[in-house]
């Protein structure tokens, strides 16, 4: 049975009532608390059954409140308290195996050091135990302050309490140190009449330690102290009076003190190029070409030294030839020409990222560091300055009370209280005046001043005679008695206020209090929720009545629920107010709840007409901030925004100490629980080690990398077997994200594992920053890994880290100092640190957390660089206004309207003369190109803005500024693509990637970095005509025309050949979508690369029904007839596949990584990420449980599938056409594609065209000699493919007419095939020529003989070497052969060289059979591949049940349907295994 604490009922009310509000729901009756569990394993069962609670139980488990006598029911109190019962209780329990023989430790709340219940005065101090009424004099509160020989006691009783050495965590109930007197001395009549209106024991009255000023401030004060002539004194409180943002404001400042402006080391002043750990594979003997300049000589030094060359010896060199004089390298820096941007002196060159990125050459300027300007560092001032958040965040208007506003109101009310006091008239005004300061202090009125402002009335329409019967009771007497009353109810409302929100003053000295009382050490969660004050207007003539639920919440799910059934209506005193005073109980022992318990309270209006609940606002709070108790009456400001999903409740969500428009009363009991946490006893230390079956289990299931993607029955098993996981076999999120609950055995037990672990690498701990896991020391070690990172590591993984910042328990936390430390020491950390806080704040909730941590960042930032994030926000505002000005604009006038306002940035740069780039901080730009600005026509209206580069070394700086386009999730997915690439480059792998900056300035707006040099394929593919984006060799043509020499035409396919295969894995691990010809970007220097990132994870968009996209990625025919050079070098293409292949798997290596970085922005608002089914989405496309060879032939369908999806050309040709009307050029912008000269067109017509015969480099291609009008001769080579794919090309294209008949392979007769053919392929080609007019000056003819001429631009040796060179042209086959555990597998990966007996291309199949077995039952078969001579297969053959290969043989046929092309048979005994070989293809089965 669950037990609760119960105030006595109304007498007035029946016997049923009473009853009724006795009622409670039990799942099971014989559940007593301390079976309670707080594990997460089964559904939330909802608590049906309605059991009474019987008086005996009552008297055994109940703290009795004084029972209140009747009275009118006309005369409603503020203060009725009812007995909430467990209506909708709902709690999750799992059944946790049982482990007799070993002791867990304590983790939860116990109390100590409290008084004996049976020595306190229980009638004095709560009232009557038995609840019977016994007059006016039971109602006197007589609560003294403990004498100093009492104190000495408590002491003496702590110490002897620290003695103890038990080994618990849990929390510690202390007694607040001091307990004011409270004495209320009144008359009889006048108790009565007060008797009826409020509690004597009035929990608002409760204000207890956390409340008081503490004494360390008392010497901090400024001596600004107004006393006011109620004996109201207001002392200024720079700080804040609130303590937790007080305590905030001092960590800021002690971090910043910690990095003094004079410490060179954290204080430069200069931005630092990042750095990587030095890539080894990638560098192992590569040289740089390097330009420096030097200030002091006009002449440039040329260097090429190794990529391990440090930048120090490199600077040393430099001043050897440039001047005479013994400099020291340690007084001089290198930086970027263009940028203000350092290299690190103690790096190698090789280990800054523009080095592994930038391979041409690289100009440095040489600067005397004396000399280089660190204008960005922090002064001698700002180590003196002082953290006052009202400073700077006046913009929120986060002191909505000022000090001198509240005591303007009061000074009103001296005056009229001591006119009324002299005069005994006018007590209208003092209502009015109290009114007002209610009013300002958030429209709050509490009980007690309801009850003297009415007491006031009543004495003062007394008549005069009736008062002055009674000496004692002079008018005078009473008025000073009810005003003094009426003043110390308004002295605690401020310091209530104070204490529950921001303000900047507080009250001299502390209210009175009232001391703690002892629950018991079983206690239960209680307090009474007593009103919601400041009620809208338009809700009460919505709704006729209102009600409030109250949640537990911990880790994302439901610990309890309490729902209350009294509909109350709106009372109206000053204001409007909804009065439940209602006691809630929850049946969980407050030990027993969560450290990071929330409580969420919902505030519903029950609509007149349908009687049905609408949510009208909610607050969310820790239960034990600061690691303790709520103690006495607070003050809870309620949000009307939408409710947040259950994951993201934590206390950052919504700020309950900022003031809003309704504000919500809880009273909480006087006992304070602390957490104390010890030493938790080590489980687990003498386990048998598991079987090797379950060790192998576990390494499966940590291949699911998040425990959001694991089952229940996993995460049982996982959790089964947690003290056998170890960093080599299994993850620590996994191991603790699989712990089925957070009781206190729980906990202790993920406490021991988190201890003994031991992490491969600090990005291992990010999986324990999300929301799955709010203990404070899962995160706390999560940090202390974290911070052995580097800056420039932990630059990299910053959005996650903010995002993280949302469930920390509060500001003061690890991760938050974290973040500050590492600001302090990097400019760049603090750069992409304050724009993400900037955008951070945009977001639904978490806002207010955001601004205190901007602010404090920018204190920590010092002046000057906060200066520059004033600029660089003002600079984004006038973007931001001139776009909207643009969008707004009627078509013909938006061109006038740029101009005009681009002077507000010139007059911007009047100003502030320069300022950096929010893009990149290195960047600083000093005006605008006026002529080279303009905007797209797009839907949005980007506009494009060209910067003056400051730097005189730099080149102008271009950028598009977005307005209405939610660039968030385009920065995601460009980070997760930096770091694929950097996976990529530390394993010497550089796979040519751009990657553009792209940056969210705000909601809807912000920045992306435009790349030179590149045009869009849709612009490529409509300069080809109108079927474009159908042609072949669009592509091939474009890179043919922009690189006329063999060297750079060359550097174009090789970095194409990259870029393409590290787009294609990008681009399918992230499922990205609406890929068209307009997303898809090339440069002349042959870099593929994608833009626009709106659509991902699989989230197509669809038509009619269907999906846009239906390839797996993009990767067209025309991309493949380029990498193969139109067919003539198929090996490209398994080279190509290769590449991909080992790209992919090197990615799949670091899934963990990349799932918890998405994990990390479930709750960041991105519209595609949102729950675990899109983490499911890239978790199955990473595959990480498969093997690298299953991997491997997965991805590799993938690739044929996508090379084959006629759909996506079909895609970019409906767009071009969509677009040929509705886009049109940016305005002012030269047209650079339309001006280019094309090598097809009418003047190089053709007049014959002759095979001379075969080509030198393989047999396969005819050498052809093709004579111009001019009569002017060049050379191509073609296949017969190519040659067939012509002809069929050309029947598409001129469908009307009669082309000549082409020589088919059945044509040819069994002997002289070669002359017949080339007799044939000749008069073909004459006929075609000498045709139609229209066939023979087609796009297709002309490209066929003049697009790719052998021995003038391009030499007649392969262009490219991009894989492996064969040096015979025998058929082979390549295979990976690997043998475990009885499980035989066969890779076969490509064939090379395979022709049919005509010698044309087969459609090749490989058969597999295991010998000695019948061939029957051990028959294997692969997919054709059809019409190729290089086929690529990537398919895995599995053969189980092998015992051993001694003595079996691997018999292997090549097939082109029914015809045999080649087979072998190999000895698998022989066979190197799990290694890739070429085995020849004999003629002829053995």
């Amino acid at each position: 049975m669950a037990y609760c604490w119960k105030a006595d009922l109304n007498p007035s009310e029946s016997h049923e009532e009473q009853h009724e509000h006795q009622e409670f729901h039990s799942v099971n009756q014989r559940l007593f608390p301390s079976q309670v569990s707080l594990g997460f394993d089964q559904l939330v069962d909802e608590i049906s059954n309605k059991i009474p609670l019987y008086q005996s139980e009552i008297e055994e488990n109940t703290v009795f409140m004084p029972s209140v006598p009747n009275w009118d029911s006309k005369r409603h109190s503020l203060d009725e308290t009812h007995q909430i019962s467990f209506n909708e209780f709902t709690s999750k329990s799992s059944e946790l195996p049982r482990h007799e023989d070993r002791k867990a430790p304590i983790i939860g709340f116990r109390h100590s050091v409290l008084p004996n219940p049976q020595n306190m005065n229980k009638e004095s101090l709560w009232g009557n135990p038995t609840g019977k009424y016994h007059g006016a004099d039971d109602y006197r509160l007589h609560i003294l302050a403990p004498s100093p020989t009492s104190l000495d006691k408590i002491d003496s009783q702590r110490e002897l309490e620290d003695e103890d050495h038990n080994y618990h965590i849990g929390f510690e109930n202390s007694i607040p140190p001091i307990y004011p007197s409270l004495s209320t001395d009144s008359t009889p009549r006048e108790e009565n009449k007060r008797s009826r209106n409020m509690n004597i024991v009035e929990p608002s009255l409760m204000l207890f330690k956390d409340s008081f000023l503490p004494r360390t401030w008392e010497s901090t004060w400024p001596k600004n102290t107004e006393v006011i002539g109620c004996s109201i004194q207001l002392v200024e409180v720079p700080q804040g009076s609130n303590l937790n943002l007080a305590s905030f404001c001092d960590k800021v400042k002690k971090i910043r003190e910690t990095y003094h402006a004079a410490d060179i080391n954290s204080n430069s002043g200069k931005i630092w190029s990042t750095t990587t750990a030095f890539p080894y594979q990638l560098f192992s003997s590569t040289k740089f070409n390097i330009n420096i300049f030097t200030d002091n000589s006009t002449q440039v030094l040329h260097f090429m030294p190794y990529a391990n060359y440090l930048v120090k010896d490199l600077i040393a060199e430099a001043l050897h030839f440039c001047t005479n004089d013994q400099l020291s390298p340690k007084d001089h820096l290198l930086s970027i020409c263009g940028y203000e941007e350092f290299l690190q002196n103690d790096h190698s060159l090789g280990s800054h990222k523009i080095f592994q990125k930038d391979k041409s050459v690289i100009q440095l300027n040489l600067q005397n560091n004396r000399e280089a300007p660190g204008k960005l560092s922090r002064k001698h001032e700002d180590d003196h300055s002082q953290f006052y958040l009202n400073q700077l965040l006046e913009f929120m208007h986060i002191w909505k009370v000022s000090r001198q506003c509240l005591s303007t109101v009061i000074k009103k009310y001296d005056f009229h209280l001591k006119y009324l006091l002299k005069t005994k008239q006018n007590v209208d005004n003092i209502i009015e005046e109290v009114k007002n300061i209610c009013s300002v202090l958030g429209c709050v009125e509490t009980k007690q001043i309801t009850d003297a402002v009415n007491e006031l009335n009543l004495i003062l329409q007394r008549k005069t005679e009736d008062l002055h019967q009674n000496s004692e009771t002079s008018a005078k007497g009473l008025i000073e008695k009810v005003t003094t009353e009426l003043s110390m109810s308004i002295y605690r409302l401020i310091d209530v206020y104070c204490s529950s929100f921001y303000a900047d003053f507080q009250p001299l000295n502390a209210p009175d209090s009232i001391s703690c009382v002892n629950p018991g050490l079983h206690s239960h969660l209680s307090f009474t929720v007593y009103a919601a004050h400041n009620i809208p207007e338009t809700w009460v003539h919505s709704y006729k009545a209102f009600s409030f639920s109250c949640w537990l919440t911990y880790a994302g799910k439901k610990l309890c629920q309490v729902r209350n059934y009294r509909n109350i209506p709106v009372k109206k005193l000053f204001f409007f107010l909804v009065n439940w005073s209602e006691t809630i109980n929850f049946p969980l022992e407050i030990k027993s709840l969560p450290r990071e318990s929330m409580l969420t309270i919902k505030l519903f209006g029950i609509i007149c007409a349908t009687n049905t609940a609408n949510l009208l606002a909610w607050t969310c709070l820790p239960l034990f901030p600061k690691d303790k108790s709520i103690l006495g009456s607070m003050l809870f400001s309620m949000t009307l925004q939408s409710e947040p999903p259950i994951e993201m409740i934590a206390p950052g969500v919504w700020d309950i100490s900022q003031p809003s428009p309704v504000t919500l009363q809880i009273d909480f009991p006087a006992t304070e629980w602390e957490y104390m946490k010890l030493d938790s006893e080590e489980n687990g230390s003498n386990l048998e080690e598991p079987p090797k079956e379950c060790l192998k289990h576990i390494a499966r299931l940590s291949q699911k990398q998040s425990p959001l993607l694991l089952s229940e029955e996993k995460r049982r098993y996982l959790w089964f077997y947690r003290f056998s996981c170890n960093n080599e076999n299994c993850s620590l999120p996994l191991v603790l994200g699989s712990a089925p609950g957070w009781d206190e055995r729980t906990v202790s037990e993920m406490h021991t594992i988190l201890r003994r672990w031991k992490f491969s690498h600090p990005l291992e701990a990010l999986g324990l920053l999300t929301y799955s896991f709010p203990d404070q020391e899962i995160r706390k070690v999560a940090v202390q890994q974290l911070d052995h990172l580097l800056n420039d590591e932990l630059l990299e993984f910053l959005p996650q880290l903010v995002q993280a910042v949302k469930f920390e328990w509060n500001l003061e936390s690890p991760l938050v100092q974290l973040l500050l430390h590492h600001s302090l020491q990097s400019i760049q950390i603090a750069h992409r640190l304050y724009w993400l806080l900037q955008d951070a704040q945009n977001e639904a909730y978490f806002k207010s957390w955001y601004q205190k941590l901007l602010a404090a960042l920018q204190f920590c930032a010092g002046k000057a660089l906060s200066d520059e994030f004033s600029k660089e926000k003002k600079l984004i505002k006038i973007l931001g206004d001139i776009g909207e000005k643009v969008k707004s604009a009627s078509d013909p006038q938006r061109q006038e309207v740029l101009k005009k306002e681009i002077g507000r940035l010139e007059e911007f740069f009047q100003c502030i003369n320069t300022c950096h780039l929010p893009l990149n901080p290195a960047l600083c730009i000093k005006g605008i190109d006026r002529d080279a600005c303009s905007y797209f026509t797009s839907n949005a209206l980007p506009l494009k803005i060209t910067f003056l580069n400051a730097n005189p070394m730099g080149k102008n700086i271009s950028v598009i500024f977005k307005a209405g386009d939610d660039l968030r999730q385009d920065m995601l997915v460009l980070q997760i693509i930096q770091v694929m690439d950097n996976i990529w480059l530390h394993e010497g792998l550089d796979m040519q990637m751009i990657i553009y900056r792209c940056l969210s300035t705000g909601k809807g707006q912000g920045l992306v970095q435009m790349v030179p040099d590149a045009v869009t394929l849709a612009k490529i593919h409509r300069h080809s005509g109108l079927i474009g984006p159908l042609k072949e060799n669009t592509i091939k043509k474009w890179f043919s025309q922009h690189n006329r020499l063999k060297a750079d035409y060359e550097k174009a396919l090789r970095n194409f050949f990259y870029s393409c295969a590290g787009w294609c894995v990008v681009t399918f691990i992230l499922g990205v979508c609406d890929r068209h010809n307009d997303n898809i970007m090339l440069t002349k220097s042959g870099h593929m690369f994608h833009i626009d990132f709106g659509k991902f994870l699989g989230h197509a968009q669809t038509f009619g029904g269907i999906k846009r996209d239906r390839a797996p990625f993009v990767f067209t025919s025309e991309m493949e007839y380029f990498i193969t050079e139109g067919g003539k070098n198929p090996q490209h293409f398994q080279d190509f596949v290769e590449l991909c292949c080992r790209a992919y798997n090197i990615v799949r290596r670091h899934s963990r990584l990349l799932l918890n970085l998405l994990e990390m922005m479930l709750h960041a608002g991105l519209p595609e990420l949102s729950g675990i089914q899109d983490l499911k989405y890239v978790c199955n496309n990473l595959r990480p449980q498969d093997t690298d060879l299953e991997a491997t032939s997965h991805f590799t369908k993938k690739i044929k599938e996508s090379l084959e999806c006629f759909p996506v050309k079909l895609n970019n040709l409906i767009h071009i056409l969509a677009q040929m009307t509705a886009i049109r050029p940016a305005k002012s912008t030269s047209q650079t594609f339309s001006q280019e000269s094309t090598m097809l067109s009418e003047t190089r017509s053709i007049q014959r065209a002759t095979i001379l015969g075969f080509s030198k480099k393989t047999s396969s291609l005819y050498l052809i000699q093709v004579t111009h009008r001019n009569s002017e001769t060049s050379l191509t080579e073609k296949s017969f493919d190519q040659f067939s794919k012509l002809h069929s090309q050309l029947q598409k294209q001129f469908v009307s007419l009669t082309l000549p008949e082409f020589p088919h392979w059945w044509h040819l007769p069994f002997t002289n095939s070669d002359h017949k053919r080339f007799r044939d392929l000749n008069r073909y080609m004459e006929q075609i020529l000498n045709g139609s007019y229209e066939v023979a000056n087609s796009d297709y003819v002309l490209n066929f003989f003049l697009s790719e001429p052998v021995q003038q631009t391009i030499e007649e040796s392969s262009p490219v070497d991009l894989g492996e060179k064969f040096p015979d042209k025998k058929p082979k086959v390549q295979l990976v052969i690997s043998y475990e555990d009885t499980k035989l597998t066969i890779l076969v990966k490509h064939m090379k060289n395979i022709h049919l007996p005509d010698g044309s291309a087969p459609s090749a199949h490989v058969e597999f059979y295991l010998l000695p077995y019948p061939s029957e039952v051990r028959r294997r078969k692969t997919k054709s591949v059809p019409k190729c001579t290089d086929p690529t297969y990537n398919e895995i053959v599995v053969y189980g049940e092998v015992t051993e290969l001694q003595g079996h043989v691997l018999m292997l046929i090549v097939k082109s349907k029914t015809i045999f092309v080649g087979a072998i048979n190999i000895q698998l005994s022989s066979v190197p295994l799990n290694e890739e070989k070429w085995y020849p293809l004999g003629n002829s089965i053995i």
